[in-house]
């Protein structure tokens, strides 16, 4: 299967399989969460009778309902009226216009040398008057009435003028409604007839006037009144259809009202909403855009993001067919069962079979799934409290899973998630403002632990059938690869011990240079026990083994014992072949000599004369591909020449790492690794170091006298 896989990826490219991957991802995760957003929908019609009890699915708000009641109680606010104490002073001013009018007419016809015929003082009083504004005073005098004002003497005219004023600006000091208007004009009317001091040949006209001067004077604040209404509005709680409320019984007649409620619902089948689909798409798409983003921009090996590609999918597909397993067995019970989700089992997995970026998207997409899958109550989008008791605990083992060199440290980690579990269940349970009695207590705080248990548990048991099907090298592997009871190990410990004690040397080297420059130390240092195992076929060719002081290779051509060298690399990948070790060890095993020249017997055979094709006194490759593999090779041959070396020293030793370094970029055997020369420069800082570390002067004790 994993070979067919491997073979379809390479027919259509990593993109397109990475998009075949999660379309049936997005497919498959849209079939196990479509009946928690389609609803329950019915046949139903108007004024038929309900063949069964319909309860509502959700909680909704009734928007008709609530409309209704915020207009009932915007329309039962009185308007807001705004007394006006100017209205007073303007019309008193306009009655003293109208008197000061006459008056000027008169002075004009006093001061003329010509008598001015009466009509023609009626027609200038009444072009003057018309400069008033007929909605300040909407009187039309008769030309008798001005004729009646024009043949009043200054001082009436002043008195009159000066009375009346004071008379409308005093009873304007009330507050007059437009509908109390007319009232108040009548009012004002027999105020007037009762005073004493008008002319009686005025009279009638002094009340028209007095009776126009009487307007509203408290009139209806419009922005204010707006401001109450919608106070009002607002102070009206929404009107809900809740979840599990009957909106009509077995038996009864399907009304008008229980038919607009369940249309409002989306529990009628002409009208189910389709909008919830189509957010459950949307939020897919997004899912899957992130994913596709994550992997194709992860620069590494096709076949590693081949791997880890299907881990995530299957890791993520299986998170949300448990949680669907778990919201489908959650109705019947009064306590929130999501809480027994384990929330951090797809976080670890992930993290350890993939990274800490996947692990990290994974946590984010598991907790915005479980929000809708287990969505229920008031929550008309998503369960908010799943979704963030999931991104806690699957963050909490991201921050404290940081290493996994012992299994214990996964249990630290559920430790660590646990506590974190009850602190959000904590927060949860006081922000309810419920009251909780103690089994319920009991419960949630038991789950909490349940869920952190159930995310260790079901990591460390479906880990190692990962790492089998898809052939991941997790770090828990390769603490297990280094077990020095294995097979291989032994092996090599028992037939080439000098072999084996090389290994470890460079095991230290690598690893620590690995850690300097952020590549994986763990790798390296296992990759470094296992990249000779192909010496064990032949032992003794190997100057380590040879401890009688016998070469095998002084009676051998040059050609002939180049052959058996090179040799090794491919025996011991055969060797690792047939153990079933993970391909990254294999390949160390392979590339740990790259390319580069057997130097020692390619120019022994030059000094006897041969024509030589350097060609069968190279490696067969291929060259390093990995960080790991580089460094592996250079600490390889660091450790065998400074072995070697008489006397050494610092001096010395950083010499030879400097040569050996560059002799393998001159040979171009870093050509197929994204090894910077910066980086080369920390490796060789590393090497030397730790080879001073090893070989440091001692003191030389004082023989004991005899």
């Amino acid at each position: 299967m994993e070979k067919q896989l491997k073979k379809f990826t390479e027919l259509i490219g990593f993109r397109y399989f990475l998009i075949v991957v999660l379309i049936l991802t997005g497919a498959l995760q849209f079939a196990l969460m479509y009946g928690n957003v389609k609803g329950v929908t019915y046949d139903f019609k108007p004024l038929q009778l309900a063949p069964e009890t319909v309860r509502s699915t959700k909680t909704i708000e009734d928007t008709y309902k609530t409309q209704q009641e915020r207009d009932k109680a915007a329309n039962a606010i009185e308007p807001v009226y705004q007394f006006s104490a100017d209205v007073a002073k303007q019309r008193a001013a306009i009655v003293t216009s109208l008197f000061d009018y006459v008056l000027e007419v008169k002075t004009d016809v006093e001061s003329s040398k010509e008598p001015i015929p009466v009509a023609d003082q009626v027609t200038k009083l009444r072009k003057k008057f018309e400069s008033i504004d007929s909605e300040q005073m909407p009187i039309i005098f008769t030309d008798s009435q001005l004729e009646g004002l024009l043949v009043q003497s200054e001082a009436d005219l002043k008195r009159t003028s000066a009375q009346l004023s004071k008379s409308v600006q005093e009873y304007l000091q009330k507050s007059i409604r437009s509908e109390n208007v007319f009232a108040g004009q009548n009012d004002f009317e027999t105020k007037i007839r009762g005073q004493r001091g008008y002319p009686d040949k005025i009279f009638n006209t002094v009340v028209l006037i007095g009776r126009m001067s009487i307007i509203e004077n408290e009139t209806i604040n419009e922005e204010q009144t707006k401001i109450r209404k919608e106070q009002a509005k607002e102070s009206v709680e929404p009107t809900r259809i809740l979840q599990g409320q009957i909106i009509v019984q077995e038996g009864q007649i399907i009304d008008n009202e229980a038919f607009r409620q369940l249309e409002l619902l989306g529990m009628v089948s002409n009208k189910a909403s389709m909008k919830p689909i189509a957010g459950l798409i949307i939020l897919i798409l997004l899912e899957m855009t992130f994913m596709f983003v994550l992997f194709e921009r992860w620069d590494t090996h096709v076949d590693k993001k081949h791997n880890a590609l299907l881990v995530t999918v299957i890791v993520y597909s299986l998170s949300i067919l448990l949680m669907k397993i778990v919201s489908l067995v959650s109705g019947g019970f009064d306590v929130t069962v999501a809480f027994l989700f384990p929330t951090a089992l797809a976080t670890m997995l992930v993290r350890l079979l993939v990274d800490e970026r996947a692990a990290a998207l994974i946590t984010v997409m598991t907790a915005a799934s479980a929000g809708v899958i287990f969505q229920e109550g008031y929550s008309s989008v998503m369960q908010m409290e799943i979704t963030l008791y999931i991104i806690f605990g699957g963050f909490a083992s991201l921050f404290f899973l940081d290493s996994m060199e012992k299994r214990s440290h996964i249990l630290h980690a559920v430790g660590v998630i646990g506590l974190v579990n009850i602190s959000f269940i904590a927060f949860y349970l006081l922000m309810t403002q419920s009251t909780y009695g103690l089994s319920e207590l009991m419960y949630y705080f038991i789950a909490a632990m349940i869920s952190a248990l159930l995310s260790g548990a079901l990591a460390m048991g479906l880990l190692p059938f990962f790492e089998s099907a898809f052939s991941v090298l997790s770090s828990l592997r390769l603490i297990e690869l280094s077990n020095p009871n294995h097979p291989l190990l032994k092996k090599l410990l028992m037939e080439a011990p000098g072999t084996y004690h090389h290994s470890v040397m460079v095991a230290n080297l690598a690893e620590a240079a690995c850690e300097e420059i952020g590549a994986d130390g763990l790798l390296a240092r296992v990759g470094c026990y296992y990249h000779d195992i192909g010496k064990t076929k032949r032992p003794a060719f190997f100057i380590e083994n040879q401890m009688s002081g016998i070469n095998p290779h002084d009676s051998l051509p040059p050609e002939k014992s180049a052959e058996i060298i090179i040799a090794h690399t491919t025996d011991g990948a055969e060797m690792l072949k047939r153990y079933k070790m993970p391909q990254e060890i294999i390949d160390i095993a392979l590339q740990h000599h790259g390319s580069s020249l057997l130097k020692f017997f390619y120019f022994k055979a030059k000094e006897e004369g041969q024509c030589l094709d350097d060609t069968k006194y190279r490696y067969p490759g291929p060259k390093p591909q990995t960080k790991e593999a580089a460094i592996i090779s250079v600490a390889d041959s660091v450790e065998a020449a400074v072995r070697s070396m008489k006397e050494p020293n610092a001096e010395k030793i950083q010499k030879l790492v400097r040569a050996i370094i560059d002799d393998r970029v001159q040979d171009n055997q870093f050509d197929e690794c994204d090894i910077s020369i910066k980086e080369l420069k920390c490796i060789e800082k590393v090497l030397c170091e730790t080879m001073n570390g090893i070989f440091h002067s001692r003191i030389e004790y004082p023989k004991a006298d005899k």
